[in-house]
């Protein structure tokens, strides 16, 4: 659901790109008393895993799609909403920066779109009623599956509102939201049911980390070496392997605009604030798409033999392995000067 700048307007990216860096400016605020020597790294792992997870794309059958993680309702149950959003913001601004994918002036959409939906508005008024104050095995997989279609249902409306508002395409609202929401309804149960399984194996693990987020609580009593380890590994694993499975189907935002236009890609502008971002993006992503610079362009999915799945790649299995490094580092990177910004406030 990474939104591409053809579909904006300069005007509806800098309203959203306004938006995002506001949010990130008060979730900054909002944490700066609950990040710990616990949670830095815990923030830092879970969104490389996330980072991990959404390259892998998983067919939706019976309709010529695919869908991937959005992980959102996942990063919220671990984090809280805060920190989940700050974790979101740096899984975003990595794959925009170095893999292309998403825009640069459709950055501040993506993550309006794929971190405010799930983390302030299905985390606090879906999933948190539905678990209440005794947490159960059928409580949290009952919540975090409907938190994540609801979150993911208001992030396809927001791409489809955020389009038909900017005008620079011909895609009409009834006809584009008709095929956005039934589409991201059937990719949100999958990963409603992927978020359930790992928030279910975090809660047994450990169920203080789901306690003491939820209360905004820092975790420094505990030791999180076992889970951190953990989904380091679940994140090595998921980019360097498991990437090779990824459907080659378009995404459920291409899925639409081609059910729309005929075509899964809209052409950007080549000049003014487009071509400006597109030249910064195409100097800056040294792994676009996820494989080598120079890599030759697959196929279209249709046209592919059998035998050409799983695709064994090396760039795919480096974009993993350097991008999760890179999200890790950013994301923690985050936690440290909040951290020392708040040390150096209360000495």
């Amino acid at each position: 659901m990474h939104m591409a700048d053809a579909l904006l307007s300069p005007a509806v990216g800098g309203t959203l790109w306004a938006a995002t860096a506001t949010s990130i400016a008060y979730c900054s605020r909002k944490v700066k008393d609950d990040l710990d020597d616990s949670t830095v790294p815990l923030m830092g792992v879970l969104a490389a895993f996330i980072f991990a997870a959404q390259m892998i794309n998983f067919t939706i059958p019976a309709t010529g799609s695919s869908g991937h993680l959005g992980g959102g309702m996942i990063l919220a149950i671990l984090l809280g909403p805060y920190a989940a959003f700050l974790a979101m913001a740096s899984v975003l601004t990595v794959q925009a920066l170095f893999f292309a994918d998403g825009g640069l002036l459709a950055l501040g959409c993506n993550i309006f779109n794929l971190g405010i939906f799930p983390c302030f508005i299905a985390y606090p008024l879906i999933y948190k009623p539905l678990v209440g104050k005794n947490p159960s095995e059928r409580r949290i997989f009952l919540g975090a599956l409907l938190a994540a279609v609801v979150g993911l249902q208001f992030g396809a409306f927001g791409v489809v509102l955020e389009t038909v508002a900017s005008g620079v395409s011909a895609l009409p609202f009834a006809t584009f939201v008709a095929l956005m929401l039934p589409i991201h309804l059937a990719i949100g149960v999958v990963e409603g049911l992927v978020t359930s399984a790992v928030v279910l194996f975090v809660w047994k693990a450990r169920p203080e980390i789901l306690c003491y987020a939820a209360k905004a609580q820092p975790l420094a009593e505990f030791s999180l070496k076992k889970v951190v380890l953990g989904f380091g590994v679940a994140t090595l694993l998921t980019g360097g392997v498991l990437s090779w499975f990824a459907s080659a189907r378009p995404d459920g935002l291409e899925w639409a605009m081609m059910g729309v236009t005929g075509s899964e890609e809209l052409e950007a502008q080549d000049q003014g604030v487009h071509g400006v971002l597109a030249h910064l993006q195409e100097k800056l992503a040294f792994l676009p798409d996820y494989r080598f610079a120079n890599a030759p362009q697959e196929a279209a999915a249709e046209k592919r033999p059998a035998q050409a799945w799983p695709t064994v790649d090396a760039g795919s299995s480096l974009s993993g392995l350097v991008g999760g490094s890179l999200t890790l580092a950013l994301a923690a990177l985050i936690g440290l000067l909040i951290k020392r910004r708040n040390r150096a406030q209360t000495t």
